[in-house]
């Protein structure tokens, strides 16, 4: 049985990943805490989400304090993925262990691999910054991810967060600020629904309350660092140790008879591949670098022209 430290450590951790990435705090805390407790997956996701109400509410408030939150989006989204948080605890509840344990393993190592892949490879799109986002595209992405975040413990930043930076709409602090902030929507009905379900001692709230605890420390230093951390290296390090975990979960499981040779190779093949994908996302974290227009005043200056910074004035100077 782990200690209290440990587990609001996996709290701080949780939520300095998810405040700086606007995903992974369920993910993340889900993922040390199946694989540290003898926890059924429901009193995971249930302990969890409790937690979330408040590490939520101080990630929320910090992003509002830094200008990255847009309360229009968090309302329609919001909303919407609470009825999806809700069922989607209902759900989880009512399943067996023996089928509830995979499943949840199988969404958060899915998850992780979303994680992993989408910071490795892809940047940002923003030829559509400024542009309202539509209810038709909102209130359906808002289901999805509420309920894919009750019933994996974790899953409302993996799928809110890309979906609104692929939009292109968004400055993509403000992507992350407003998926933290409506976070706390989606954890008040998951725990309304766990506790409906399973009643008070669904929750393990010595847990929730150290997990709350290290998220609470963590939130505000998140919420400062994600003007400057770079995500794409963060997004690679902690999808691949989410895909690490949850496949030494899956595959040490009963229903799967590998022998040892074969379970080492599969341990040996995704660290292979998460270091490699960290070393790729590092190679073009760089290139962005070397590429990105120097700016001056707040202005980028175009490329070809040297910046000349005159104090008063912006000046540039031909190459």
């Amino acid at each position: 049985m782990p200690t209290l430290v440990i587990v609001a450590l996996v709290g701080l951790l949780g939520q300095l990943v998810d405040g700086s990435l606007g995903m992974a705090f369920g993910v993340t805390a889900t993922t040390f805490l199946v694989a540290l407790t003898t926890l059924t997956p429901a009193t995971v996701s249930a302990t969890i989400h409790f937690a979330e109400i408040g590490t939520s509410m101080v990630s929320g408030f910090s992003h509002w304090r830094f200008g990255n939150v847009d309360w229009k989006v968090v309302a329609r989204i919001g909303i919407p993925g609470a009825i999806g948080a809700f069922a989607g605890a209902t759900l989880l509840a009512n399943l067996s262990t023996d089928f509830a344990a995979p499943l949840m393993a199988t969404i958060l190592l899915l998850l992780g691999l979303y994680v992993l892949l989408r910071f490795t490879f892809r940047g940002v799109d923003t030829k559509n910054l400024g542009k309202p986002l539509k209810a038709r595209f909102l209130t359906p992405l808002g289901v999805f991810g509420g309920f894919v975040d009750a019933t994996g413990g974790g899953g409302w930043g993996p799928v809110g967060t890309p979906a609104l930076l692929a939009s292109g709409r968004m400055e993509p602090r403000k992507v992350i600020g407003t998926i933290d902030t409506s976070e706390f929507i989606i954890a008040v009905a998951a725990s309304v629904g766990f506790l409906a379900n399973l009643g008070g001692e669904g929750v393990n709230f010595a847990y929730a309350a150290a997990i709350l605890l290290g998220g609470t420390i963590a939130a505000p230093i998140a919420a400062w660092l994600v003007r400057h951390f770079p995500p794409r290296l963060l997004g690679a390090s902690v999808g691949g140790l989410i895909v690490f975990t949850n496949t030494r979960t899956i595959i040490g499981g009963k229903g799967l008879d590998l022998d040892s040779a074969a379970k080492w190779t599969i341990y040996v093949l995704v660290v292979v591949g998460w270091a490699a994908a960290f070393a790729y996302s590092f190679r073009e974290y760089r290139r962005e670098q070397d590429l990105a227009p120097a700016v001056v005043h707040g202005r980028p200056v175009p490329a070809g022209e040297t910046p000349v910074d005159l104090g008063e004035g912006d000046a540039v100077v031909k190459s």
